[in-house]
């Protein structure tokens, strides 16, 4: 389907909006915000009732509430919320006129022998809670201050504590999110709505470490889509809320201080809210900031297995690595809403997020290791060389000699919401975001020392250990001195127009019709440069023993004393060296090393949408509808033969539509019971460095490696049932099953067997470098047939409050389990093979998530579990080659005391059970990299006003 048919698509649904009202009657508006009373905060998905519930409508996430096409007269206007007060009041309609209304609501307090029993403490529940039970569709809300409960200092971390969803780890922190079993690349990260660009080189996936958990005042994870939602997230939509204005002043600051025994170093964090309204309460200003300050590190050890021709498994590469980082977020967000009058409004946010991530890295490898084999063939030894390898960077106020990833993310918005009659609402926004990440002045030297005689104790393949007794800095010979700068950016413009009517095709029945059109210009760039420097005559480096290094023990090492990191070059001495001095040093570009991984893209997604919402009776409600996306894609991507020549930039445009229609139910009964059922479609766009049609050809070793324009966006049928029982006195209890059908998911596809008549229909025009006869290694992205995933998942949490007793009336239970079965069909790898019921790469079979807590109007303690179990991680060319990522325990406690109404002093220690990142190869006692942290330790202050 082209543009223009969408675009009249948009056009008929505009028509149809037009022809389905009713003839205007003497009719008016009533709107308005549910507060809460006692610190003028919203209060969003609160239920707001007119007419004893003939019709009502939910408070959004800044607590606004309409009702359209009400005719004129008295009626009775009703709100509840869990944990607080019920408020009714009557109110009188006029026609022509917007009646606004703010209904404040006070906590359900109930005191019982100086305990309280609901209030103050469990808002932050309530408010998830009631956004949840009243959602459309089926979703999961953490609020800012269920995140507070929570030791989490990033969004990441606050996510893996949702049912159905685990967190995949890097350098100790939560990063890239899996829902439902689903890998990062089929979900989705909003802000506000609008999709957050990547800082990664070559895929879509949101660095969830990246921003501060005290920057959101909510998070939403739509696990179904409804059609005024963006399609691209099957697994399903994370969207980060922002703080909306407060409805009077809020102050609110956090100090803490940390230690990271690891590096036995200290964490520092910071974080300063201030919100009120100014001119009569027209103009709404918050603005937050937020600091985090952790030096801290990593001790690793990582592995690779081989095959020899005899069917012995051996390592064939073995590195033991230090890592030394500091992490330095700074977040700033601020958010305006300017009343023009009580039928028009308009706000801007804007979100500046900047990581500095400085890391030294010093690697021993040991690689190209082989067998030494006695008559009988039996292994007596390997041989091999050993690399020992100092990662660092510029000696400058910024590099600091490390290896500095500086990452950015903004995010603008301006918008409005209009009242345009009784029957007509209108709501638009234009949004600006960019993410970013630079590496400037990255500096890499390694010495080697080759054909080493090395011992191997593979007994235990969980923990392998390599020796070689020849592994001492006189024996250490210079081999590489290198300097890069990365950059890559990642751009979206974006522009939204929705309109909503009432429509209602049984009387005295809710209805409305919603439809919209969406705009979304993406652009990506990856803009990397790589250089080598020979030292000249006079300034050549000897050995490793010459050079200023540094000894690094097994003393301490988390995986062990027996590893030893040894001898390296110090992060002064290669920060220090002068690389610019054509005096001292020749300086060649390396073009292998970045020549074919450079590319440029554009997107460009249009979509328009149609979502009718109706009421069947009290009780059942359904929403239908459907969404069109049309996607232009425009890459530009490298042609490299034998690692440094550039042949050619190959470019490649493509354009596809998808239609997605969906329908959901839902019926609530009288005691608190929702049961929903939805069918919904979705799709998941390529990674972007898999779309680019670069092609990389390594002749010295027969290998090619390229991207795939003509990757389809992979597309789902999703089906969901879920039950939910929500009590009065905060908490809920539910239970789902879930079924997706995932058409063209996409794998890496491997072969030893690449002819030049592959070549041939690779890309059109292009040097052909195989020769006649020959096979050589290929590599590339490619569709898949379809996945069959299916599940389930149970939640509970519970205040304790129908027990007798004090104790019991203060504790709290909190626990989610979800499984997930996926079966991948259509993957062929090697000679043609076809790889049968696969799992599909990403999918963790088992999450679990559960805490204890005990509070009272003073003290507040929680002690938090999560657990994930292993899933594949990545395809190999076989099963032997194929990458898992291992079971993960965490265990984290946090404690707090208010000292007085405003102040409160708090403790935190994450990863008690000191859980290491550890992935394995083929079967689970083949370690392929086991990475530990330690534990980390907060003590922090709060005012809040």
């Amino acid at each position: 389907m082209k543009l223009k048919y969408l675009l009249s698509f948009l056009t008929f649904c505009f028509v149809l909006t037009v022809q389905a009202q009713k003839t205007v009657k003497k009719s008016g508006i009533l709107s308005g915000r549910v507060i809460d009373q006692n610190d003028n905060s919203s209060l969003p998905g609160a239920a707001v009732l007119l007419d004893n519930g003939k019709k009502y409508t939910i408070s959004n996430p800044t607590g606004y509430y309409e009702f359209l096409d009400i005719p004129a007269g008295e009626y009775s206007l009703t709100v509840s919320y869990i944990g607080y007060n019920a408020v009714e009041q009557q109110v009188e309609i006029i026609a022509g006129k917007n009646t606004v209304i703010d209904l404040r609501l006070s906590t359900d307090t109930q005191t019982l022998e100086g305990i309280v029993v609901i209030g103050e403490r469990l808002k932050g529940q309530a408010k998830a809670l009631n956004r949840q039970m009243n959602s459309a569709n089926i979703s999961n809300v953490i609020s800012s201050d269920q995140v507070g409960r929570f030791p989490d200092s990033n969004i990441g971390d606050a996510l893996k504590r949702v049912a159905g969803i685990t967190m995949q780890n890097d350098q100790g922190e939560a990063r890239n999110i899996v829902i439902r079993g689903l890998a990062p690349s089929l979900n989705s990260v909003t802000l506000n709505g609008d999709r957050i660009p990547s800082a990664e080189g070559d895929n879509r996936n949101v660095q969830m470490d990246l921003i501060p958990s005290d920057m959101i005042a909510s998070i939403e994870v739509n696990k179904t889509l409804t059609p005024d939602m963006d399609a691209d997230a099957i697994g399903g939509s994370v969207d980060l809320i922002t703080r909306a204005s407060p409805y009077g002043e809020r102050i609110s600051a956090t100090l803490a201080g940390g230690y990271n025994p690891i590096r036995e170093k200290g964490n520092y964090i910071g974080s300063f809210v201030y919100g009120n309204r100014f001119l009569d309460s027209k103009l709404g200003v918050i603005v937050s900031t937020s600091y985090n300050n952790s030096n801290f590190g990593s001790d690793n050890v990582e592995a690779v297995w081989d095959k020899d021709d005899f069917n012995n498994v051996y390592v064939s590469e073995y590195d033991i690595r230090k890592y030394d980082v500091q992490r330095v977020r700074r977040s700033f967000s601020g958010a305006f809403d300017y009343k023009i009058n009580d039928n028009h409004t308009l706000y801007a946010s804007a979100m500046y997020n900047w990581r500095d991530d400085r890391e030294n890295r010093y690697r021993v490898r040991y690689r190209k290791i082989k067998p030494t084999y006695d008559a009988q063939d039996n292994i007596i030894g390997f041989k091999g060389d050993i690399r020992r390898e100092t990662k660092g960077g510029i000696d400058n106020n910024r590099n600091k000699n490390t290896r500095l990833e500086d990452q950015r993310i903004q995010n603008y918005a301006l918008g409005g919401t209009h009242l345009w009659s009784s029957n007509l609402d209108m709501d638009w926004s234009v949004s600006y975001s960019r993410a970013s990440e630079d590496r400037p002045g990255e500096r890499y030297i390694d010495f080697e020392n080759k054909k080493v005689a090395m011992n191997a104790d593979l007994n235990d393949g969980n923990y392998p250990l390599l020796t070689a007794a020849d592994d001492v800095p006189e024996n250490f010979k210079f081999r590489k001195l290198s300097e890069n700068d990365n950059f890559t950016k990642e751009s979206e413009f974006g522009a939204k127009l929705n309109f909503r009517v009432p429509f209602s095709v049984i009387d005295d029945q809710k209805g409305r019709l919603r439809f919209g059109g969406r705009l979304r210009l993406k652009d990506k760039k990856r803009d990397n440069i790589f250089y080598e420097y020979t030292p000249l005559a006079g300034n050549e480096i000897g050995g490793l023993h010459t050079v200023p290094n540094n000894f690094y023990t097994g003393e301490k090492f988390q995986p062990g004393s027996q590893y030893v990191p040894g001898y390296f070059a110090t992060k002064e001495y290669l920060g220090g060296m002068d690389l610019n001095n054509g005096l001292l040093f020749d300086k060649q570009a390396v073009p292998e090393e970045y020549l074919a991984q450079n590319y440029k893209a554009k997107e460009s997604i249009y979509a328009a949408y149609i979502r009718w919402d109706q009421d069947f009776t009290a009780n059942l409600s359904m929403i239908l509808g459907a969404r069109i996306e049309h996607t232009r894609i425009d890459y530009t991507g490298n042609h490299i033969l034998d690692e440094n020549d550039l042949i050619g930039e190959v470019n490649n445009t493509n354009d596809y539509t998808n239609v997605m229609p969906s329908v959901t139910f839902k019926y609530q009964t009288d005691n608190d019971w929702i049961y929903r059922a939805a069918f919904t479609t979705a799709l998941a766009r390529p990674n972007y460095y898999a779309l680019a049609p670069y092609i990389s050809v390594v002749s010295q070793d027969t290998e090619i490696e390229a991207g795939n324009p003509d990757l389809k966006a992979t597309y789902a049928y999703n089906f969901d049932l879920m039950a939910e029982k929500y009590f009065q006195s905060v908490g809920m209890f539910s239970f789902g099953v879930f079924y997706k059908n995932l058409n063209d998911f996409i794998y890496t596809y491997r072969t030893d067997s690449f002819t030049t008549e592959n070549f041939d229909g690779l890309f059109a025009n292009q040097v052909n470098p195989i020769p006649a006869g020959e096979q050589w290694k290929f590599k590339q992205q490619r569709n898949g047939d379809q996945v069959n995933l299916y599940g389930f998942e149970v939640a509970f949490q519970r205040q304790l409050d129908f027990l007798p007793g004090k104790f019991w009336k203060g504790m709290g239970i909190y626990v989610n389990y979800t499984y997930t079965h996926t079966q991948a069909k259509g993957i062929t790898n090697g000679d043609g093979e076809i790889r049968e019921n696969m799992e599909l790469p990403g999918a963790a079979p088992h999450m679990l998530n559960g805490s204890l807590s005990w509070e009272n109007d003073k003290f507040s303690a929680r002690i938090s579990a999560n657990y994930s179990s292993d899933y594949i991680d990545e395809l190999g060319g076989s099963d032997f080659e194929d990458s898992f990522y291992d079971k993960q325990f965490f265990l984290d406690a946090n404690a707090s005391y208010k000292v007085t109404k405003y102040l409160s002093i708090f403790a935190e220690a994450n990863n008690l059970t000191n859980q290491p990142l550890r992935y394995y190869q083929g079967v689970s006692n083949r370690v392929k990299q086991m990475e530990y942290y330690q534990p980390k330790f907060t003590l922090g202050v709060k005012v809040d006003f």
